[in-house]
């Protein structure tokens, strides 16, 4: 218990808190699963309430639902893109309320792989975690490749490129280096514009497609021009979902249309993967959280309306301003000018608000970028805590910034350089597809994790209900999610067996062998075992919750009650 004495009676930020000692149901000794109750975990509580639920709310929201919303209208139509990120969106609740009743129990460094290493089998957890952690270090460059593409809107000279991406990278990595305190206070700026942003554009599609634009003109509900050159006797009262249709097919089966237009939506599936990736932020966060267990349960309970109301809600505007079969869908521009919203602007007549969103997206860029750099140190960090990655990367500062693995992820950064030489859309769209799949099996392990905790909880006569946090649709919703994205792994690159292509092929299937190698790698080096459930140590380790949760404060003023009922 000697690193425990590291805390004297006064440190009340640390998220080991003073709870090293604990009467243990189980206790493992064996070196091999370092569950050890006075982990060398240095990290401190600095992230506040506000900081937590606005990253909840608006963390994820950026390129992949404000640009990558026109290629699914495009890929799919309206309706195949409306009913892929409502599938999809399921799928990623599901992962997320596992996460966040499993970090309701423990909301320590290391987050779900340790829970996958704690509760399913150590070989599983160092799968996970260096999976969740090269996703999302390779997504740190995706979103400043995007950042810098999405300057050409008013710089097209290319030869600057290299001068915005390192400038981005440096501001990145730059954020996250100074602390977590920086990092919670620019995210609850970037996540207030980010909220803004899309209120404004859905309200904005709303009113263009009620003819309150310049032009006056009902854009949702006439013909598209494309459709009424080929066709002079169309219905003009007809709306985008009747013409040119509520489906568009894949390209890949044209003598079956109804196979062709299924084909459509799940070619839309990975794309929206992308845009609702990094949801299980705030868990991650948990250990750096002030009391983590309330908070989380608070974001976790709200994230079924943000996907309701910012994803499908958005996704449905989207198809009611643009016809899929809109021309200008195809460029691949990678600013606000391939944007369905500026589209439906720019011919209702509105000439400022591109610019304006164009900026709004290039901030939900940056701060994407600045998360998922936050989410690969964490995990990073927390694989190293655990005798799962070189212990260098368990440095903390004194102020608790797990420094080492904060340098570490920031490395991966710097891959945007390729898009200089290489031609940036090339690289994004290897990226998005490499970081999407890794997502997967993210969410993936999530869900089989929480089946596990689930069963041990119960063999171990734990009551879920006396959590902060839990989903009374548990472990059904975990079922669901765990077959679903499942058949998201394998079929995920389905397009490659009609017209084969080698790079298409490894960027959607290479994490499957790699998963698996990691996987088998150390459960043969280390000899691992997987967990019975009365084997399943609940206790080691892990702050009570009267360590963790401050008492909250009733609001003594019209303004707090505002306050708690936005934060």
């Amino acid at each position: 218990m000697s690193e425990a004495k590291h805390y004297d009676d006064k440190d009340h930020t640390s998220s080991l808190e003073k709870g090293a000692v604990h009467d243990y149901v189980v206790q493992q000794n064996d070196d091999r699963y370092h569950f050890d109750a006075a982990d060398l975990d240095r990290v401190q509580r600095k992230l506040k309430q506000r900081h937590v639920q606005m990253i909840a709310i608006a963390g994820t929201l950026g390129t992949g639902l404000f640009l990558g919303s026109g290629h699914a209208l495009q890929a799919a139509g309206p309706l195949g893109a409306l009913i892929a990120y409502a599938f999809v969106g399921s799928t990623a609740y599901a992962s997320l309320c596992a996460v966040g009743e499993m970090t309701s129990h423990a909301p320590i460094s290391g987050t779900f792989p340790h829970f996958a290493s704690r509760w399913v089998d150590p070989a599983f957890g160092f799968a996970v975690g260096w999976n969740y952690f090269y996703t999302n270090a390779i997504s740190v460059p995706v979103e400043i490749t995007a950042a810098g593409i999405l300057l050409t809107f008013w710089d097209k000279n290319m030869d600057h490129q290299a001068g915005y991406t390192a400038l981005i990278c440096v501001l990145v990595c730059a954020i996250n280096i100074f602390g977590v305190r920086w990092f919670g206070e620019s995210e609850f700026v970037f996540s207030i514009i980010k909220l803004l942003l899309i209120t404004v554009l859905i309200i904005t599609g709303l009113v263009i497609d009620l003819g309150g634009g310049p032009d006056h003109e009902r854009l949702g509900f006439r013909v598209s021009a494309c459709f009424m050159h080929m066709q002079n006797n169309g219905a003009s009262n007809a709306s985008y979902w009747k013409t040119p249709g509520p489906l568009n097919g894949a390209d890949l089966e044209p003598k079956h249309p109804s196979l062709d237009k299924f084909l459509g939506i799940l070619s839309v599936l990975v794309q929206a993967a992308f845009s609702l990736q990094g949801m299980e932020l705030v868990a991650i966060a948990a250990s750096e959280t002030v009391s983590p267990r309330r908070n989380i349960a608070k974001a976790v309970r709200r994230v079924f309306w943000r996907i309701l109301v910012f994803y499908l809600l958005g996704v449905l505007i989207t198809g009611m301003v643009v016809p899929y079969n809109d021309p200008n869908l195809l460029q691949n521009t990678g600013t606000a000018a391939q944007s369905p919203y500026v589209l439906a602007m720019t011919r209702a007549g509105i000439k400022v608000l591109p610019h304006i969103i164009n900026a709004g997206i290039f901030t939900s860029a940056f701060s994407a970028g600045n998360s998922f750099l936050f989410c690969a140190s964490r995990v990073l960090y927390g694989l190293a805590l655990r005798g799962q990655a070189p212990k260098i990367f368990t440095y903390c500062t004194k102020g608790g910034l797990p420094l080492a693995a904060v340098l570490g992820a920031s490395c991966f950064a710097f891959l945007a350089f390729m898009n200089v030489s290489n031609g940036a859309a090339t690289v994004f769209n290897w990226f998005v597809n490499l970081s999407t799949v890794g997502g997967f099996f993210g969410w993936w392990s999530m869900n089989l994790t929480y089946i596990w905790f689930y069963r041990g909880f119960r063999a171990q006569g734990y009551d879920r209900k006396k959590l902060v946090y839990y989903n009374p649709l548990q472990p059904y919703l975990s079922y669901w999610g765990l077959f679903w994205i499942t058949i998201f792994i394998l079929i995920n690159g389905f397009s490659v067996f009609w017209k084969f292509n080698a790079a298409g092929f490894l960027t959607a299937y290479i994490n499957v062998p790699l998963f698996i190698g990691l996987y088998a790698g150390w459960k043969i080096i280390k000899r691992t075992k997987a967990w019975k459930p009365h084997e399943m140590d609940f206790v080691t380790g892990i702050p009570t919750v009267e360590e963790t949760e401050v008492p909250e404060v009733p609001p003594r003023n019209f303004r707090e009650k505002l306050f708690r009922i936005v934060f």
